[in-house]
């Protein structure tokens, strides 16, 4: 089993930045991935962004490609997504994912999720 705890949510002025942490802790394999989606209320919730454990396959939403970077150090057991020039669109609640394949993960459907951290982005 494993159990994420996300956070670095908060409110930023539109065109700043924000770095979500998301650290892992129980079982965990060299094959897990991780990743981040975001939901806002009345919407399904959205894939953002993923990564494997070796780094080696990373996918993005078109909608954060150039603004977002997701990483990870594994050491630390710890996913990041730094996020640059936040637009308002990109309010949500953040969630953090995790699972034994990467088409799993970026399906929604890796088995783990995070509690989710607030993101605000005023305009």
């Amino acid at each position: 089993q494993v159990q994420l705890v996300e956070s670095g949510g908060g409110l930023v002025q539109t065109g700043g930045s924000l770095r979500l942490s998301c650290a892992a802790s129980g079982r965990t394999s060299s094959g897990d991935t991780m990743g981040w989606f975001r939901q806002t209320p009345g919407k399904e919730r959205e894939f953002v962004a993923a990564i494997s454990r070796s780094g080696g396959s990373i996918r993005y939403a078109d909608s954060v490609k150039g603004r977002f970077t997701i990483s990870r150090d594994n050491a630390k057991n710890t996913v990041y997504l730094q996020m640059s020039g936040l637009k308002p669109e990109d309010t949500a609640v953040y969630y953090c994912a995790a699972g034994r394949a990467f088409p799993l993960v970026v399906a929604g459907a890796g088995g783990y999720w995070g509690q989710g951290t607030q993101v605000t982005v005023s305009s």
